[in-house]
């Protein structure tokens, strides 16, 4: 699986608390092995975010990102679900 970061997502993730960031990246490596895992609660977004995805990452803390190919994903955005879908 090729993982890579939008411009916008690696700005946004500086400014999270560390915990956050420590947590998304431990759900970064469960994604690689299994996308679906239960805990991932990985689906497909609407409305807005029409074409991407997202996984849990905290109780709060979303992550957004879209499939570009099979292999191949990118995250675009990072935060809160209030922030993301507001």
């Amino acid at each position: 699986m090729q993982i890579s970061y939008s411009h916008d997502f690696n700005k946004k993730i500086k400014k999270i608390p560390k915990r956050v960031v420590d947590k998304f990246f431990e759900r970064l490596e469960l994604f690689k092995v299994n996308l679906y895992h239960p805990i991932l609660k990985n689906h497909e977004l609407h409305g807005e975010y029409a074409g991407y995805s997202s996984i849990n990452i905290t109780g709060n803390f979303r992550a957004i990102f879209k499939y570009i190919a099979e292999d191949k994903v990118v995250f675009y955005d990072i935060g809160t679900h209030p922030e993301l879908y507001g």
